[in-house]
């Protein structure tokens, strides 16, 4: 899979550890910047995170900020987006195997390297399970999220 990644300057000192951990996953990532700790703004790379996924450069994501939230809210405003931070392995695989999550977000001040290193695979190698049997469950709870996403605003 190709893996769009994208950090702030927050996230910037878990850079490597993302690609490497990425790639020792077998895949490919997709380094959207930023390139230093200078001061930017978070935003900037959810949307190109958002983007690579929107238009089918990349399967999934990694956005690393902060603390994960800022980066995690401003990629779900992208339809077709589903993000979530995670800071343990089970969210990291449940998020996809159940809610079909394509983006992990991760806390650059929150987490470690060692956690990071755990946190990438788990979410790399989870597979969205509402389309085996007996996912309908599953597929009915992500058809929901779908419908709120796609409603017209009041």
């Amino acid at each position: 899979m190709k893996i769009a990644v994208g950090f702030d300057h927050a996230g910037f000192p878990l850079k490597q550890t993302v690609l490497e951990s990425v790639r020792a996953a077998g895949h490919e990532p997709i380094d959207l910047g930023t390139n230093s700790a200078e001061s930017v703004d978070f935003p900037d790379y959810a949307e190109k995170v958002g983007r690579a996924i929107q238009n089918g450069e990349a399967e999934r994501g990694i956005i690393v900020c902060g603390s994960g939230i800022g980066a995690c809210i401003a990629a779900n405003k992208m339809k077709g987006v589903y993000a979530s931070i995670c800071h343990d392995t089970y969210s990291a695989a449940q998020g996809v195997m159940h809610d079909d999550m394509n983006v992990l977000c991760l806390g650059g001040r929150v987490i470690g390297p060692e956690l990071a290193k755990a946190l990438i695979p788990a979410f790399l190698n989870a597979e969205y399970q509402g389309n085996e049997a007996g996912g309908e469950r599953l597929a009915r709870r992500v058809g929901k999220i779908h419908k709120l996403e796609n409603e017209e605003k009041v």
